[in-house]
């Protein structure tokens, strides 16, 4: 991209318009600043784009049932991602095996593309697990934990991301680690998910300033859903946000964040150039929340349903559908993904209704990668507190 695309735009003009490839209604309509990242398309077709459009599908119905299950007491929270499918979807398969992707809470479709089943991340909001996807693999599929504490996950992927270059120093027996050079190339990148409240965040920012100085391998992805709870984003801040990133030394664009084709094409194109040693990226994907911020949110409280209406409008799930039939795809495919999905997320929640209580003693696995003496003296300590209840039983 252009040295003019990146940089601030301080006479007051207007920003180019998002990157985007589809209009809202799914026709092919490149935007002009589409044109740089065009050839990042080449090559993917219709297979690509159905395999896309059952993912967006499944995660819907899935986030569906997880809502009901939530109302109905089942699970202690949920998180929708209900509006914001394209987005995920596009950067789920734009990253490469080797990468890392750290999620904050609300990236489901992302999860299921790195092969996190949707039982696993529900388990987590029923209660029953501490974290890790797999008991035998706690970083599977590159994956990282979901994290509610807001803009945690950036400072853990830029401190992933750092270790990425020190390794690849490491490897070519550079003996200077000195990460502050471009032209590491790691083989590897890192993404990090965050919403447009989580840009006010310290670390978010802190996270910013060490990609920037030691040129980690990284993307940051802003999905700005016009809503940080209850505050829409023009109250968080004056300018876009993709402006922040420039003023940190990173490379930024803005998308539509409803167009998957546009977050596959930038975002494959930004982790390439991560792997390759260009320093970080940064990306503000236009979309919005459909639902609630949380089970726990009201937002007919805080804003105007003529909003709301304008936004369905745009949906990513409609607009790659339009997309589909304009390549001759019919009415069978489509039946077949929604039926499919249905049946799929009624089977994950009659699997969350059976899922068995964990084992006390699994609070402890994977805290450490070796034995460790805390760790076994609060194991021990669990031990005999949970005995004492059965020598009480026993003394009646």
């Amino acid at each position: 991209m252009s040295e003019e695309t990146f940089s601030p735009l301080l006479d007051g003009g207007a920003d180019p318009e998002p990157v985007r490839f589809l209009d809202d209604a799914g026709n092919h309509a490149p935007s002009q600043t589409a044109a740089e990242f065009a050839d990042e398309l080449a090559g993917v077709g219709l297979e690509d784009f159905s395999r896309w459009y059952r993912d967006m599908v499944s995660t819907r119905a899935f986030d569906t049932e997880c809502t009901h299950l939530q109302r109905q007491g089942q699970l202690a929270l949920w998180v929708p991602s209900v509006g914001q499918e394209g987005c995920q979807v596009g950067l789920a398969h734009a990253a490469e095996p080797q990468d890392h992707i750290f999620p904050a809470y609300r990236e489901h479709a992302v999860a299921r593309i790195r092969g996190v089943s949707f039982v696993d991340l529900a388990a987590q909001f029923r209660g029953l697990t501490h974290g890790g996807w797999d008991v035998t693999d706690p970083a599977h599929g590159n994956f990282h934990l979901y994290t509610l504490v807001l803009g945690a996950q950036t400072q853990h992927a830029t401190g992933h991301a750092l270790g990425q270059v020190l390794d690849a120093k490491r490897r070519a027996a550079d003996t200077a680690l000195d990460a502050g050079e471009p032209g590491t190339a790691t083989g590897e990148a890192t993404m990090v998910f965050y919403g447009d409240g989580t840009t006010s965040q310290g670390d978010a920012n802190e996270a910013m300033i060490f990609a920037a100085s030691y040129q980690t391998p990284e993307l940051f992805v802003v999905q700005n859903n016009r809503w940080a709870i209850s505050v829409p984003v023009t109250r968080q801040s004056r300018t876009p946000l993709y402006r922040r990133a420039l003023g940190f030394g990173l490379r930024a664009v803005q998308i539509d964040g409803n167009d998957p084709l546009a977050a596959y094409a930038v975002g494959r194109r930004f982790l390439r150039d991560a792997r390759e040693g260009r320093g970080p990226g940064y990306i503000e994907a236009l979309t919005y929340r459909i639902g609630a911020h949380t089970t726990s949110d009201d937002p007919t409280r805080y804003r105007e349903e003529g909003e709301l209406e304008r936004w369905q409008q745009r949906d990513p799930i409609d607009r790659l559908e339009a997309h589909l039939r304009s390549l001759g795809v019919g009415d069978d495919f489509f039946d077949e993904v929604r039926d499919t999905a249905d049946r799929e997320a009624k089977r994950v929640r009659d699997a969350i209704l059976h899922l068995p209580a964990p084992e006390a003693d699994s609070m402890f696995a994977h805290v450490y990668s070796e034995p460790h003496q805390r760790i076994e003296e609060q194991r021990e300590w669990l031990e005999r507190y949970e005995s004492s209840f059965a020598d009480e039983e026993a003394a009646r």
